[in-house]
């Protein structure tokens, strides 16, 4: 799954992407594969002692370039993050010499005006083309385009109404604004608590995250040196987890655990994943000869400490090819290859 970090000129968007990519940010370019992380394996590892940890992964990208103030962000950036899965936009809100509230807006703005040009494009052939022989036009796709862009007439983002936005029909145009996003308020210092930041609504959220800083402590190996730095900052966690973790959530992820003496691992499913399809992500041919799962709730888990108590109080439960996987599940698929 794959972000793209993108923003106005001097936004501070490549410290949050060289915070992202940690120590090895220069090695990295625009591209790192960044950790999940996920407190909810620490248990597990604290029971099996695990030669292996395996935590689930994001790939983040740093797109360069982006507008100056009263630009908007440029086709260039706007065609460069259209393929990707979600979205942060990088407001500038430290410098004093921008307005937040209104990058946000023109970013929005830009994104739906975009998406209308191609909505209207495409409906002027198909119109055309309809003209000249009618076998031409798909009646569900030119009405999954009206709907589409009666929406963004009323400066709706796609990404406001999922039954139209996941119109198979529309699929294949990669709508920018139907994209989930993550707005990165980046602010000074210490400031973070003091940001007004506007409410999340369906697909996009919103944070406020001191990138130079975040940079900074990204770049401090020792986790104990790290640990006094937010100490002495008056910081209990860094920002970053938080911003991985709205990502995580944004992509329409959840993780199922597996564990053993060889490997404690998290595996992102889709949410609303069957358990076949879960054990398609460990490896297709766990998908092609699935049995059964046995899932064992992760707050069972922690109620009894241990596998075994587990089952002796009849809380693992044997599922089918019909069982929705929920977060934190622990599971073990039994399968026939």
């Amino acid at each position: 799954m794959k972000t793209a970090i993108f923003g106005f000129s001097g936004s501070g968007k490549t410290d949050l992407f060289a915070a992202l990519a940690g120590p090895d940010a220069a090695a990295a370019g625009n591209r790192a594969m960044i950790k999940v992380p996920d407190a909810r394996l620490d248990p597990l590892i604290q029971l099996f002692n695990p030669k292996k940890i395996t935590y689930s992964e994001i790939e983040y990208l740093d797109i360069p370039g982006g507008g100056g103030k009263g630009t908007g962000l440029g086709n260039r950036v706007l065609n460069e993050v259209r393929p990707y899965d979600c979205l942060i936009g990088v407001l500038d809100a430290f410098s004093g010499m921008n307005d937040p509230q209104q990058q946000w807006q023109a970013i929005e703005a830009d994104m739906m005006v975009t998406d209308m040009a191609v909505i209207e494009k495409r409906l002027e052939k198909l119109e055309a083309d309809g003209k000249k022989n009618k076998a031409l036009v798909d009646p569900k796709e030119q009405d999954a385009l009206q709907q589409a862009l009666t929406l963004l007439e009323e400066e709706k983002a796609l990404r406001t109404n999922e039954e139209i936005s996941t119109l198979p029909e529309l699929k294949g145009y990669k709508f920018l604004s139907a994209r989930p996003i993550l707005y990165a308020w980046n602010c000074p210092e210490g400031e973070e608590a003091g940001v007004e930041l506007p409410e999340e609504t369906t697909g996009m959220a919103h944070i406020a995250v001191a990138a130079k800083l975040e940079r900074e402590l990204a770049e401090i190996d020792d986790p104990e040196e790290k640990a006094m730095f937010l100490q002495d900052l008056g910081i209990s966690e860094s920002a970053l987890d938080k911003v991985i973790g709205k990502t995580y959530h944004l992509l329409g992820l959840i993780s199922f655990l597996t564990a053993g003496e060889d490997e404690c691992r998290a595996w992102p499913v889709r949410v609303g994943s069957t358990a076949p399809q879960a054990a398609g992500v460990i490896h297709t041919d766990f998908e092609k000869g699935f049995i059964r799962a046995e899932v064992i709730g992760y707050d069972d888990f922690l109620k009894f400490g241990d596998f075994k108590k587990v089952k002796d109080a009849g809380k693992a439960r044997l599922e089918g090819k019909e069982y929705i996987v929920k977060d934190a599940d622990i599971i073990e698929f039994r399968f026939n290859v």
